[in-house]
């Protein structure tokens, strides 16, 4: 117990006043002084856990002045040397390169998207791998080797392939719904070459010619109707050892005695060709089928 007593003495003497009758107490005691030491002792645990805490998240993520665990921080970007990062939101960055001795792998459970901005913030190009489908949005596709040279580019108006030769591999070859334009069209070895339309017509155009070759087979033109080989300016030629015409139709008349089945080709005014019997002189003018 602290009291404050009042004494006074008078000048000149010794005896001490009487006590007064009031005694003031001061500080903090009962309860309040209890709940304020355990509020202090309460205080210096949860500072205790919380630097415990700090330490150990330090340790499991491997802090160091480089930067965190495995990443490092550079004045040049961050690194990954080892394992691999997992990002639950966008990443923004400039470039991304894989080590040195590995490949770079970028895998999702739903899809991967990449977007290029420009600097309004508007998405001008953007490429998306999902489950289903790939997609690509950009106003020109280009498609590089690795020294440069244009494999494959597309826009609005065209798409062209750099490489020399261009092979189809499917089992039903490559379907077109308008015209191609190409320089040389082969199959490969020991497989046939088919150009066909089955609903409409099929037509070749050149200005210096349509060269058609079969070096080691045979060429087979079928049609359900016409086959036309049309010159504007110039001959049709057949330079064959061996030239057929096994359905030209047969005159229904003939030169009577002639039995060494021979036959005479004849042509109309209209280019219609037909057989007629042989005889001593021509009989195209007596056994006419135009």
């Amino acid at each position: 117990m602290v009291r404050e007593q009042y004494v006074s003495s008078t000048q000149g003497s010794a005896a001490p006043r009487p006590l007064p009758d009031h005694v003031y107490k001061i500080g903090i005691y009962g309860w309040r002084k209890r709940c304020l030491y355990l509020f202090v002792l309460l205080l210096i645990i949860i500072l205790v856990v919380n630097f415990a805490l700090t330490i150990w998240i330090l340790r499991v993520m491997w802090f160091n002045t480089d930067g965190m665990g495995l990443l490092q921080v550079h004045s040049d970007g961050v690194k990954l040397d080892e394992g691999e990062s997992e990002f639950l939101f966008p990443v923004y960055a400039q470039e991304i390169h894989s080590r040195d001795d590995s490949s770079l792998l970028v895998q999702s459970s739903e899809n991967v998207s990449v977007n290029a901005r420009n600097e309004n913030g508007d998405v001008i190009a953007r490429i998306s791998a999902g489950p289903k489908e790939a997609q690509g949005h950009a106003q020109n596709l280009l498609i590089q080797s690795h020294n440069d040279n244009m494999l494959f580019t597309a826009d609005g108006e065209q798409t062209a392939i750099g490489p020399d030769k261009l092979r189809i591999t499917g089992p039903e070859g490559a379907l077109f719904q308008h015209s191609v334009e190409v320089p040389l069209l082969r199959s490969e070895l020991f497989k046939d070459l088919r150009l066909e339309c089955p609903t409409r017509s099929l037509t070749m155009d050149a200005p210096k010619g349509v060269h058609i070759k079969a070096p080691a087979g045979n060429i087979e033109a079928l049609s359900n109707m016409d086959v036309v080989l049309q010159s504007s300016a110039g001959l049709l030629v057949l330079d064959a050892e061996t030239v057929r015409m096994p359905s030209l139709p047969l005159s229904k008349g003939g030169v009577s005695g002639s039995a060494q089945g021979l036959y005479e080709v004849c042509v109309c005014p209209s280019g219609k060709l037909f057989l007629s019997k042989a005889g001593v002189t021509s009989t195209c003018s007596e056994n006419q089928e135009c």
